[in-house]
């Protein structure tokens, strides 16, 4: 019954502000009428009037405020941050501005300027309830990814050496499977060999997680090399023994 006779007095009070800013165009009274209309869920026609009232009036931050909160509600969140912003250019401390900026900052994900305009808001009420629920959820968000970074260094692999002179690297994992370089006659592996050949199913591939680079993987991969030494002398002499055995 009072919810009825509450949308009775806001439609009278509607029909009353209209009729009003009908007889004189280039009054405020657009103002209270569109809070009017926000009362109701009217936002599109907020968003007209107040449209129409910054043609008259630009600059008008009250309207400006008032119109960012109306393209909040008819969800076009772009135009709605774009002039909350230049309205707290010209009033930084406006509550009203940075209470819907905060909730658009935090659904874009910009939890540092969410943040900020939860500060603004806190500095001037400490226990404005929306703000503080506001910034501690985005404080334990920001507080978690923290966390998961430093839990999760950037890995550096070391390129293992050869036992050959002077060092030389023989096989180096660059995120997939090892690939084997030549250098010096008795390091040489067969230019056209494919690795895969030796690798077990499913070991193909190394991990670029700090295992790959523990003292098991390295000595399978020695231990393939060594095969593929192997079977490179066994090809190359060859030709040989059937040189020997031919008249």
């Amino acid at each position: 019954m009072a919810s009825g006779s509450k949308k009775t007095g806001n439609a009278a009070e509607i029909d009353r502000l209209a009729l009003a800013l009908a007889k004189e165009p280039g009054s405020k009274v657009f103002i209270p009428l569109a809070e009017e209309y926000g009362k109701v869920g009217r936002w599109e026609e907020a968003v007209v009037v107040l449209e129409d009232g910054l043609k008259t009036y630009p600059g008008f931050i009250t309207a400006m405020v008032a119109l960012g909160r109306a393209y909040e509600h008819v969800n076009q969140p772009v135009k709605a941050k774009a002039i909350l912003e230049e309205a707290i250019k010209v009033s930084p401390d406006n509550l009203r501005a940075h209470r819907t900026l905060a909730k658009l900052y935090a659904a874009q994900g910009a939890k540092d300027a969410a943040i900020r305009s939860c500060n603004v808001i806190l500095s001037v009420n400490p226990q404005d309830q929306e703000a503080l629920a506001l910034r501690a959820s985005l404080d334990h968000a920001v507080a978690q990814e923290r966390a998961q970074a430093s839990n999760h260094p950037p890995v550096e692999l070391k390129r293992p050496q050869s036992d050959c002179p002077g060092g030389e690297p023989i096989f180096s994992v660059v995120g997939r499977a090892a690939q084997v370089t030549e250098k010096g006659d008795d390091c040489k592996a067969p230019a056209l060999m494919d690795l895969a050949e030796y690798v077990e199913p499913g070991a193909a591939v190394l991990s670029l997680s700090p295992q790959s680079t523990s003292r098991s993987s390295v000595a399978r991969l020695e231990q393939w090399l060594h095969l593929i030494q192997s079977r490179r002398r066994d090809v190359s002499s060859s030709p040989q023994s059937t040189r020997k055995t031919s008249p």
